[in-house]
C-alpha cells in the first residue's frame, strides 16, 4: 500500500483525536457517575420487584386452583409490577433518561382497561 492509498481501517492521528470522545470529561462527568448511582438502586428495586411478582404469581395459581377463577386484585398489582420492570429496564438501558418510581415517575398505573 502506497501513503497515497491508506487502507480501509486506518484512521490518521488527528482524525480519531477529533472524532471521539473525550475519555477523560465523561470520566469528570459528575452526572456519569449520579446515573451509576440511580441505576445500582434500581437494579436493587428491580430485585424486590421480581421477589413481589414471584408471591403475586404464586398467590394466583393458588387462588385459581381453590377457586377457579382469576382475582382482579392480584392481576392489578402483576399488571403494574410488570409495568415498573418494565420502566426499569427502560432506564437500565439508557432507552429513557426518566427515573422510575420513586425518585421520578409515580407508581405506573394498574387500572388501565386491558383487552380480553
Amino acid at each position: 500500500m502506497t501513503q497515497d492509498n491508506p487502507p480501509a481501517d486506518h484512521v490518521s492521528v488527528e482524525e480519531a483525536e477529533s472524532t471521539s470522545p473525550n475519555i477523560e470529561e465523561n470520566l469528570k462527568s459528575k452526572s456519569t457517575w449520579l446515573r451509576l448511582v440511580f441505576m445500582i438502586v434500581f437494579a436493587l428495586l428491580a430485585n424486590v420487584a421480581m421477589f413481589v411478582t414471584s408471591i403475586v404469581v404464586v398467590l394466583g395459581f393458588l387462588w385459581v386452583l381453590f377457586t377457579g377463577e382469576t382475582n382482579q386484585h392480584l392481576r392489578q398489582a402483576g399488571r403494574g409490577l410488570s409495568s415498573y420492570l418494565y420502566q426499569i429496564v427502560r432506564y437500565l438501558t439508557y432507552n429513557t433518561d426518566d427515573k422510575p418510581f420513586p425518585f421520578g415517575a409515580e407508581w405506573p398505573s394498574s387500572n388501565e382497561q386491558e383487552s380480553a
